[in-house]
């Protein structure tokens, strides 16, 4: 894959997530994609992924903007750079009440890239800001 290919991947992912598209974008990833949260546990496997989305798309509204993506020359890793502007919707365990609180938030993630799919995210962003932004 080149790198115009790879930024073009990671473009549609990011276009599906603010688009509320799950199934566009486990259409982007391997069926073993590796996912890996800030400060959580790694998902393996498209449907660990399914259910991570559908957790999300349940507890918060998320718009990422400002989004900047970045890939090797070769096309097998990339980057991106963007703030999620969201919304909390339903209280997630161990976390804050939810009251509909909104936030913004810089965050980052990196990518493999394989056989024109993403085969690992691995997503940054301070916790603890955030738990201080929906705490006020």
């Amino acid at each position: 894959m080149s790198r115009t290919d790879a930024e073009s991947l990671l473009a549609a992912y990011y276009a599906a997530f603010n688009a509320g598209n799950p199934a566009g974008m486990l259409a982007l990833v391997t069926g073993d994609v590796e996912h890996r949260v800030n400060e959580g546990g790694i998902r393996r496997g498209r449907e660990k992924f399914a259910e991570f989305c559908a957790h999300m798309g349940v507890s918060y509204r998320e718009e990422l903007r400002d989004l900047v993506v970045f890939a090797s020359e070769d096309g097998t890793r990339g980057a991106a750079e963007f703030t999620v502007h969201g919304e909390y919707l339903q209280t997630d365990p161990g976390l804050p009440e939810a009251r509909g609180q909104r936030y913004v938030l810089p965050a980052g993630a990196f990518f493999d890239l394989r056989e024109g799919k993403i085969a690992r995210i691995t997503t940054f962003y301070n916790l603890s800001d955030w738990v201080a932004q929906v705490s006020a």
